[in-house]
C-alpha cells in the first residue's frame, strides 16, 4: 500500500457528502493501493444522521479505508488533512436576497479557513461545492494564508459535463467525444458554457462546424447548462446530488492525472496565481479551462474569443467582483 491520505468532507451527511464519501472510501479518486482516513464535518443537529454514515460505511468494510472520524469542530475535522472537500454550505431560502446567502455562508467559510490554516498539511488542496462556490472558496482562501493560494478550486465540473452532455446529444455523438470545452467564470446562471473552441473527437471537426445550428448553439445551449440545476430543483424537488458528486470525484481524477494533449478540463482557481488572466481581475475565484501535469495545473493559453464570447465572459466576471464586494468583510477581516 501507498503512503495514507487524509480526505475531509464537510456537510458529510447531506445528499452530495452522502454520494460521494463512499467513492472516495473505495479508491476511486486516489487508487485501491492508497489508505484513506476520512474526516466527515457535519453541525451539531446533523450528528446522529452522520453517525449512520458511518456505520454505513463500516459495514461496506472497503478495503482502502484505514479510519473515519466524525466530527462538529471544524479543528478536528481538519487536523493534518490532505484534500479539504467542502460540500456543506447554507442553502438559499425563499425570500432570501444573494447578499444574505453571500454573507451568512461568509461566516461558515471564514471558519473553516482558520481551521485548515491551524491544522491542514501544509501541502493540502480545497476543493469548494458548497454555493455560492467561486465566493465560498475565496474567502476560505483569505482566511488561509498558510496555505498556497494555487490549492484552492471551486467547482465547475458539473456545468462542464452539462455541456458536454447537450453538445453529444445534439450533435449525435457520446460525450466522451467533446473535448476542450469548458466553463469560464462563475458557477451561477452567468457563466459562459464555451462551445467555440470545442471538438469533436471522432472527427476532429471544430463544435461550431459540426453543429451548424448556431442559433441554438448561442441561446439554448446556453441557457439550459445555466439553468439546469433550477431545472433539476423543478424536477425532482431537491438540487443535484449525485450529479454533483461525480463531478467531485472528477475534477479531482482531473487534478490528478496528466491532462490528454487534445483536452483540458473546466475548474475555478485563484486569479492571482494563474499565470494566464484573460483580462480577468487578479483577486477572483474564476472558472478556467485548466491543464494539469498530476502534480499541477495551469490554465490553458492562446484561446481566443469573438465579441459574443467576450461579453459573456465579462458579464460573469462582473458578477463575481460585485460577489467579492459584499464579502469584503469576510475576504478582508
Amino acid at each position: 500500500m501507498k503512503s495514507p491520505l487524509t480526505i475531509t468532507v464537510t456537510g458529510a451527511a447531506g445528499q452530495i457528502g452522502y454520494a460521494l464519501i463512499f467513492r472516495i472510501a473505495a479508491g476511486e479518486i486516489f487508487g485501491t493501493d492508497v489508505p484513506i482516513h476520512l474526516n466527515l464535518l457535519e453541525v451539531e443537529p446533523a450528528l446522529p444522521a452522520l453517525n449512520g454514515v458511518r456505520m454505513e460505511l463500516e459495514d461496506c468494510a472497503f478495503p482502502t479505508l484505514a479510519s473515519i472520524t466524525t466530527t462538529a469542530d471544524p479543528n478536528i475535522a481538519f487536523k493534518d488533512t490532505n484534500w479539504a472537500l467542502l460540500v456543506g454550505s447554507a442553502p438559499r431560502k425563499a425570500g432570501m436576497e444573494r447578499n444574505d446567502l453571500i454573507k451568512i455562508n461568509g461566516g461558515i467559510f471564514t471558519i473553516q479557513g482558520k481551521a485548515l490554516n491551524e491544522n491542514a498539511d501544509k501541502s493540502c488542496k480545497v476543493c469548494v461545492v458548497g454555493n455560492p462556490c467561486n465566493t465560498n472558496a475565496l474567502i476560505t482562501l483569505k482566511n488561509c494564508p498558510r496555505l498556497d493560494p494555487k490549492n484552492f478550486f471551486a467547482m465547475t465540473m458539473l456545468d462542464q459535463s452539462r455541456a458536454r452532455s447537450q453538445l453529444a446529444a445534439k450533435a449525435n455523438v457520446h460525450s466522451r467525444d467533446i473535448r476542450k470545452v469548458c466553463i469560464w467564470g462563475n458557477h451561477s446562471s452567468t457563466q459562459f458554457p464555451d462551445f467555440f473552441n470545442g471538438l469533436i473527437a471522432k472527427t476532429q471537426q471544430p463544435i461550431p462546424t459540426a453543429i451548424t445550428d448556431h442559433t441554438w448553439l448561442k441561446n439554448d445551449f446556453i441557457t439550459t447548462v445555466q439553468k439546469r440545476g433550477a431545472s433539476i430543483i423543478a424536477a425532482r424537488g431537491a438540487s443535484s446530488a449525485a450529479s454533483a458528486a461525480n463531478a467531485v470525484i472528477s475534477t479531482l481524477k482531473a487534478l490528478t492525472t496528466p491532462t490528454p494533449e487534445d483536452d483540458w478540463f473546466s475548474a475555478a482557481v485563484f486569479t492571482a496565481a494563474a499565470s494566464e488572466r484573460y483580462d480577468i481581475d487578479d483577486e477572483l475565484i474564476f472558472g478556467y479551462p485548466l491543464i494539469s501535469d498530476g502534480t499541477s495545473w495551469k490554465v490553458a493559453t492562446g484561446i481566443s474569443h469573438d465579441e459574443f464570447a467576450h461579453q459573456k465572459i465579462q458579464a460573469t466576471h462582473r458578477e463575481l467582483v460585485q460577489e467579492r464586494d459584499l464579502a469584503k468583510d469576510f475576504i478582508n477581516p
